[in-house]
């Protein structure tokens, strides 16, 4: 949740770059924690549901056509991420990472479950994905993404 998020930084007096100071930079992240609710989160959710939760509920798989158009709209919503939102920095708000980085990466990675690689094909996303991965550590990432990596544990 957002608010938690704000809430923890406030409340633990976080690193700065975490939720900047700085209104600027403030900005760019207060602009992507609203903007993605609508597009990254709900495209790839509705990825999610369709692909793994609906067939389980209706016994029947989500016709291909569906499945196409749901994996159209999600790549619309990264390029939208890439051009927006990174442009040609490290991160969303500059050169170190924050809240939106790291909100940004849990919900672009779960697509993974079901099959669908959000980063295959797409350098810069990629590329992103392991500065995000650095900035908050490898073996951390790895425990949090374990279950999303390896759906055979669910």
């Amino acid at each position: 949740s957002i608010a938690i998020l704000l809430y923890l930084s406030r409340k633990f007096k976080t690193p700065d770059h975490w939720y900047p100071a700085e209104l600027q930079k403030r900005a760019l992240v207060d602009e992507y924690l609203s903007w993605q609710h609508t597009t990254v989160q709900a495209k790839g959710g509705a990825l999610f549901i369709d692909k793994m939760l609906l067939p389980i509920f209706t016994g029947k798989p989500v016709p291909a056509e569906k499945m196409q158009s749901l994996t159209e709209e999600l790549n619309v919503v990264l390029n939208q991420f890439e051009e927006k939102f990174l442009q040609d920095k490290p991160f969303i708000a500059g050169t170190e990472i924050s809240l939106a980085d790291l909100l940004a990466l849990e919900e672009i990675i779960q697509p993974i479950i079901v099959g669908h690689d959000p980063f295959e094909g797409r350098p810069k996303l990629a590329a992103w994905r392991r500065r995000v991965e650095g900035a908050v550590g490898q073996q951390l990432c790895q425990e949090a993404h374990e279950v999303l990596l390896n759906p055979s544990n669910i």
